[in-house]
Parts: structure tokens; sequence; C-alpha cells
């Protein structure tokens, strides 16, 4: 991915208004990316969809014209969740599938995702392809060729479909009282609808978006509305999900966090229970010590990734496994998905409670987190934390420090101008001191 100028660990992303999140460079976006999908001898498309940010449509209006030019068909899908995408690339047998979405994070901040004619993350050549377009000049076809634009109107109506596909017919959610978090963004208008209609009794909150407020105290970033709703309402638990929907973490009855590490433990070990796992299990980096240790306990092959899902996906494919994710509620299931769904994970943990007749309480007791903990350091422009020599040396004293029974991870992040900075082991102040002295060491380095 170093090689790569303007796509990240996930895409195309930045502040509205600032290079390259204009409307003149989504133009170009869109010509560069109709030219590197477009195959001869076939009539192309490519599907559009976005989440609830205003700025969505005029990015949304500007790619459509970029596509255009290059002789491109479009289907508009409007606000969709990003996983929604991927699936109608498939069903509609389209060249690929874009998203316009900033996923977490807050409304002045957009971004672009692409998707493969397979529903999955575009691999690294085919960027490369891509952005080898970008440099070069505009040239539009022949006004007989240009692409033609329409909409999608049973979108939503296809993707609630598909989700309730992924689990059992007999399945259902009756006598089991849910409170969904929407996060103002793309999963407002299908959620709801998915698990009302697998019988459950729903709460919604985070469903009214004004294109300003998506993720704004609510969504999987910030639970803590979720956890007032579950508890006041006394439900049997919270499910939320992040502005663009491929993320989902949990609040459990009593109010407390169920997060992606937890939740990917809870369907490996039920799947697994029941002889249907296929495989082992693909975390990151990232990914709790404790969920590792849990599961190599109980029989299941643990390997990390790369953070961010293509690389989860890469190492699932590579193995012919289909369980995987991050402790952000990013999960991976392949024999449900091409992609991160947050919807189809939250009911593949409902299914586990529902199979094995205990709560989702019981259910996560397996796992015991280890202490963990994480600062993000904001840094002037990103910059290789390892480049450093100081760095380095507080790294390696950090290891010795915590010996065998912890480690020190350090990784810039690709979406934002951030250095994490995280430790894990079995003393919680050890880990609070490192990670806070290493922090202060990588912010004094920054260029």
């Amino acid at each position: 991915m170093s090689e790569r100028t303007y796509f990240g660990t996930d895409g195309i992303r930045g502040r509205v208004g600032e290079f390259p999140i204009t409307p003149e460079f989504m133009l170009k976006l869109g010509w560069a990316a109709g030219q590197a999908f477009k195959r001869d001898g076939q009539r192309n498309s490519v599907l559009i969809g976005k989440d609830t940010r205003l700025s969505g449509y005029m990015f949304e209006s500007a790619l459509e014209a970029g596509l255009s030019a290059a002789g491109v068909d479009v289907k508009l899908l409007g606000p969709m969740p990003t996983p929604a995408i991927a699936y109608l690339t498939r069903t509609f047998r389209a060249s690929a599938g874009i998203v316009i979405s900033a996923s977490h994070n807050p409304h002045h901040d957009n971004g672009i995702k692409f998707f493969s004619a397979a529903g999955t993350k575009l691999d690294d050549a085919l960027e490369a392809e891509i952005e080898r377009w970008l440099d070069m000049p505009i040239e539009v076809c022949t006004p007989g060729e240009l692409g033609k634009a329409s909409r999608v109107d049973d979108a939503p109506g296809r993707y609630v479909e598909f989700c309730k596909s992924t689990v059992p017919n007999e399945f259902t959610l009756d006598d089991m009282t849910i409170v969904l978090d929407c996060a103002h963004g793309a999963t407002y208008h299908v959620a709801p609808k998915v698990f009302r209609e697998l019988g459950a009794n729903v709460s919604v909150i985070g469903a009214n978006p004004d294109g300003l407020n998506i993720n704004l105290n609510v969504g999987s970033t910030h639970l803590e509305e979720l956890k007032k709703a579950v508890v006041a309402r006394g439900a049997d638990l919270g499910i939320a999900f992040d502005g663009d929907g491929d993320r989902v973490l949990m609040v459990d009855r009593d109010g407390s966090e169920v997060d992606g590490d937890e939740l990917l433990y809870v369907i490996a070990s039920q799947r697994f229970a029941e002889g249907r796992l296929k495989g082992g299990v693909v975390g990151t980096l990232m990914t709790n010590l404790g969920v590792e240790l849990a599961l190599r306990e109980i029989g299941i092959e643990f390997e990390r990734a790369k953070v961010g899902d293509r690389y989860v996906m890469e190492r699932l494919l590579a193995n012919n496994w289909v369980l995987g994710g991050e402790g952000s509620g990013h999960l991976v299931i392949r024999d449900c998905t091409s992609t991160g769904d947050g919807i189809v994970s939250a009911l593949q943990v409902l299914l586990a409670v529902g199979k094995s007749g205990k709560t989702l309480t019981d259910l996560r007791q397996g796992m015991s987190k280890l202490p963990q903990e994480m600062i993000n350091v904001r840094v002037g422009q990103r910059f290789d934390p390892f480049s450093r020599d100081e760095i380095v040396a507080a790294v390696e004293k950090a290891e010795a420090e915590l010996g065998s029974a912890g480690r020190v991870l350090l990784r810039a992040s690709g979406t934002e101008p951030l250095i994490r900075v995280m430790a894990e082991g079995q003393d919680a102040d050890s880990i609070q001191r490192v990670v806070r002295e290493l922090a202060r060491i990588v912010e004094q380095s920054g260029p």
C-alpha cells in the first residue's frame, strides 16, 4: 500500500472540500474507475451507494458524470449500507460497486470505497490501475457511447431479504427485546425491518439522519445512549452499527459493552461446538491476546493479519477459513457474505445465542480480555513510527518490561493522521504506564 498515492487501507478518505475529497477529483475518479473496470465487448455498469452525509449528493453526481464520460452505465442505490452495495454488485452482475462514505468518521469527512464484481474489496493491482488512469487527461467517449444512469428503487427491500436469508428459515427472534442504534447512518431504514421481520420487539435510536448528524454521539463509536436505552427498556441486548453499516458492537442486558473481539469469540466458539466452524479464525495485530488464548484453549487455530478487513479477508481466503474480524466490530463471515456486514454479523451472534440456549452474557464468559490500552497520537502528517530511532528504542524497552506475557504495537492509521500506540499484558497499571510513555515519545518525534 506504500506505493498508492490516494488509496489507504479502506479506500480514499479525507475532509470534504480538501483534496482529494473535492467534486473535481471525484469527477476524475469516476472516469478513471470507469476506464479501469471497463471490459471490451460488453455493456459495463457500476453501482453507486452512499451513507447519509450531506456531501454524498455532491460526490454521487460527480462520480456519475465521470463514469458516464467513460462509457459506463450507472445504477444509483441511494443511502445504503456498505455491505449492501457489495451484495447488490454481485446480484446485478455489475462491473464494480462504489460506496460514498467515511464510515465511523464525522459528517465533515467523506470517502470512496470500491467493490469488485465479486463483491470484495479491490486488490492492490486494481487500485494501482485506477491511479494510473488518474494521471491521464479525461477523454470523453462519443455521445452515442456515453453511460446511462438509472435509480434502483427496490434496493432496500432486496438487501433486507438477503440479510434474513443468512440465518435458517426456522430461526426467529420471537420474545427477544432489542434496541438498535443506527448511528443516523446508512442502516437507518433497513436494520429495523430486518430484526422486526424476524420477530424481535425492536426499539430504535439514531435513525433520524439529517445529513450532518451521522455518528454524532451515537453508533458503534459512542455507545453511551445505547447503554442507557438497553437498561431503561429492560432489553435483552443492544446492537450498534457505524455510519455505513459494516461494523457492529453490542451492549449486554446490564449495559456492558461487547466489542468485536468478544463477538468474534461468541460466533467462533458456538460454531466450533456445532462442528461448522470450517477451519480457524483470523484476527488482526490489534486483536486482544485474550481472544487468541481462549480460542486455542478450546482447539481453534488463530492467525493475525494486518489491520483492515481486506487483510483479514486475504488470510481467510489463503487458509480457506470463513471467520475473522477486528475489535472495532468489523467481522467477516465468508459463508454468509463477501465483506464485513454489521447486520449479518449481529444475526450470527443472535443465532449463536438461540442455538446455545444461553444468553449473550453467558456466551461471552468463555473469554477473558487482557488489559489493553491504546492512545491515538495525532500527528501533523503520517509517518512510519519505526523510522525514528528514539521510538524504536522506546518500543524495545517497553517489550523488555512486559516480557512474554504482553506485547506492544505501534501503527500508522491508514485513514487519518494518527499513530496508534497500543500495549497489552497481565498488569493494567504497567500497560497504562508503558502506553503513555510511548505516546509521549511518538508525539515528540513527529514531523
